[in-house]
């Protein structure tokens, strides 16, 4: 695997290194030795999918608040998305900044999004369907968001001719007045 950083201080693109032969290719996508040795929690508590039936669908800005705060690894099993993550810890030097990544099934790539960080994705193609690996248990009552629109963040989400967002989403407080 290779780690590739971001602009967001502990947020990594992870990308596949492929052994290929006549056959295809085999590869590693997980390493707990390899997590380590760069420094990140390898930790798995439970692993989730997303299926979304259309393109323009945006599920997020979502984390889990402290105890309960909780490491993701993500990556694009089908189709393709525009995979975001916000900085919100207040002692980073990237706080507030965001970083995104195309994700596809034909590239492989996945995200590492630490502890403290907000996850969020638009899809760019029908019936796309995203893997996390998730470093604790939810925690409902943890659970919180950061509006996907909120002019504290800016995030610059690609256009779509109709967006689907839940209410839930749509609803969170401006992060400013926090």
């Amino acid at each position: 695997m290779v780690f590739v950083t971001t602009k967001l201080q502990g947020v990594f693109i992870i990308d596949v290194e492929t052994k290929e032969d006549d056959r295809g290719f085999f590869a590693r996508t997980f390493c707990q030795h390899e997590f380590e040795a760069h420094g990140l929690n390898p930790r798995v508590a439970q692993c989730s999918t997303s299926f979304n039936k259309n393109k323009g669908t945006l599920r997020g800005m979502h984390y889990q608040a402290a105890p309960y705060a909780e490491v993701k690894v993500v990556r694009c099993t089908a189709g393709a998305i525009y995979d975001v993550a916000v900085d919100l810890r207040q002692d980073s030097p990237s706080h507030k900044k965001w970083v995104a990544i195309k994700l596809t099934a034909e590239n492989r790539r996945a995200l590492y999004i630490p502890a403290g960080c907000a996850h969020g994705f638009q899809t760019l193609e029908d019936d796309s369907e995203v893997y996390y690996q998730i470093s604790n248990f939810y925690h409902p009552e943890s659970a919180r968001g950061v509006r996907w629109n909120d002019p504290a963040i800016g995030i610059d989400w690609p256009a779509v001719e109709a967006r689907t967002i839940s209410e839930k989403d749509r609803s969170y407080p401006d992060f400013a007045a926090r």
